[in-house]
Parts: structure tokens; C-alpha cells; sequence
């Protein structure tokens, strides 16, 4: 089961727009290298739904390639074609990656549980993989479809090899309580690190965090120090930095910080409708976070 902290990679593009293998794979080294137990690629952070099957499948393929564990990837293949997301998870999976984070199909909305229960029942069928581990993704406020509570206990009770997780992107901090009290036994990730201490004190599983691409040092420090007399403290600092980063779109956010810090303009690059930041929102977001005392070696 995968545990710790993740971070839901950013993917760099060149001038072109297309995604810079190379510097994705040194981006997924330094994670790696500082803190991060694993990498989601391909989420909602990764703009995966801006990019084709083929660019998705050729961007594992690549850092893989390139000897980032597969074991050490989560990989997002939830796309609104069913079709597509058994071709993306069976391509995840003969990379021997450690799971798979799945949206629901999410053009139509207010579907019911029957019709979202058929989507994983068909893409569990179709993959036929003893190794497929699907981490659900519950981000309604993006994908406007949310997991219910009699949902996941169905696809848990049913499908208890395959269904293994889910991602908790909703912010709605009652439920994802109730989820983890309900579900003891499944891997629950926060999607937001402000609860991580917390999480990890009641035997939670970790996180999975955008903002982990800037401070997954720190995220790591907690989790190995849950008792650590200054662990509230440090928690309390990662709370400021998401805090401030979170006023702003969380992508162009991001990529604005590796830009200040590495002054490399490409990671200002991102595909339509995503733009950059504005002038007064960047210089804003920098003195905000400067002024909590924000670093970062990169």
C-alpha cells in the first residue's frame, strides 16, 4: 500500500508547449531526493487532461526510461472515455507502477451511484491485472462528481484487491473524517498537507499534496517526527506557505515560484486555458511568501 508524502508533480513544457521530458525526470530526481516517498504523475496538478493518451503514455514511458522506480508512481489515467482510461491504466500497469489515481468520468454530471459503480466494475473487468490498485480521486469541486460513502463501501466490498484508496481533494475536512473512520482499512489521502500532522498522528496514510512540489522537505520532516517536540511547529509553517500559495491558481502559482527561484522562463509555460500568472499577481505571491520567510534549494 502506498504511504507518505506524494507530490502531484508539475509537468514542464518547452516553448512549443509540448512537455520537456528532461526536465520533468531531473524535477521527479529532485522529489525524490528530498522527501517525497512517491510522485503522482498525470493529476489535476500535472495537467494531464490538457494533454493526449498518446503524450500521457509517452511521459511514463519517459521517466521511466530514465530510472525513476515505477514503484515510487502513482499515475492518473481517469479520462472521460472509458475506453481511454483502461488504455491508459494497462499501460500504467505494464510499468510497474504502484497504482493508479482514477477520476470518474466527469463531463456528465449528477450521475448516480449505479452508473459510477459500472464505470470501476468495467475498468476492473477490462484491465483484468492482478496487480491494478485504483486509488480513487474525490475532487468534486473539479470533476463536479463526488464518491459517496455507500459508493466506496460497494466498490470496496466488491472489488477489495483493486480498490485500495483514494485521494481526498474535496476540502471537506467532516467528510474525509468520516471516510477514514469508516474505511480504516484503506489508504486515504489528504489532498491538502494543513492536515498532515494530524493525519499521521491518527495512523493516517500520508498526503498527497500540489504545494509538496515546493515543500516536500518539510512535509517529510513531519512525517518522520510526528513526536518530535517542534512537529507543530513545523506544521504550522507548512500551513502558511499553502495558505499563501492557495490564493492563487494553484498551477500557475507553482510554476511561478520554480521560475523566481530558477529563473528558467519554461516553467511559466503551461497549455490553454491555464496561463500564467499576472504581473501584480506574481510579484504579490513572491513578496507573500518571502515575507514568511519561504525557501527553497532547488
Amino acid at each position: 500500500m502506498a504511504r507518505g508524502i506524494y507530490a502531484a508533480s508539475l509537468t514542464p513544457l518547452d516553448q512549443e508547449l509540448n512537455i520537456d521530458y528532461k526536465k520533468l525526470v531531473n524535477h521527479c530526481r529532485w522529489l525524490l531526493n528530498n522527501g517525497c516517498h512517491g510522485i503522482v504523475l498525470m493529476g489535476t496538478t500535472g495537467e494531464a487532461n490538457s494533454f493526449s493518451i498518446a503524450e500521457r503514455m509517452e511521459t511514463l514511458e519517459a521517466v521511466i526510461h530514465e530510472g525513476i522506480p515505477g514503484n515510487k508512481l502513482l499515475v492518473g489515467t481517469g479520462c472521460c472515455a472509458l475506453p481511454d482510461t483502461v488504455k491508459l491504466t494497462k499501460h500504467a500497469l505494464s510499468h510497474g507502477v504502484g497504482g493508479v489515481l482514477v477520476l470518474p468520468p466527469f463531463y456528465y454530471k449528477h450521475v448516480d451511484d449505479e452508473g459510477l459503480y459500472r464505470v470501476f466494475a468495467q475498468i476492473i473487468q477490462s484491465v483484468s491485472d492482478d496487480g491494478l490498485k485504483i486509488f480513487l480521486y474525490h475532487f468534486p469541486k473539479m470533476s463536479g462528481i463526488s464518491f459517496s460513502i455507500p459508493l466506496i463501501r460497494r466498490l470496496a466490498r466488491d472489488f477489495p484487491e483493486q480498490i485500495v484508496g483514494l485521494k481526498d481533494s474535496s476540502g471537506d475536512l467532516k467528510n474525509m473524517e468520516l471516510m477514514r473512520q469508516t474505511f480504516p482499512d484503506f489508504g486515504i489521502f489528504p489532498g491538502n498537507e494543513k492536515v498532515l500532522l494530524k493525519t499521521l498522528r491518527e495512523d493516517g496514510t500520508g498526503c498527497i499534496s500540489a504545494s509538496i512540489n515546493l515543500t516536500c522537505g518539510l512535509a517529510a520532516k513531519i512525517y518522520t517526527g510526528i513526536d518530535h517536540k517542534d512537529a507543530e511547529v513545523w506544521q504550522k509553517e507548512l500551513n502558511q506557505y499553502r495558505g499563501t500559495i492557495e490564493k492563487y491558481p494553484m498551477v500557475p502559482a507553482l510554476k511561478q515560484v520554480l521560475y523566481h527561484i530558477t529563473h528558467d522562463e519554461t516553467w511559466l509555460y503551461m497549455r490553454p486555458p491555464l496561463v500564467p500568472l499576472k504581473k501584480e499577481q506574481a510579484e504579490n505571491l513572491i513578496e507573500e511568501l518571502e515575507s514568511i520567510g519561504f525557501q527553497m534549494d532547488y
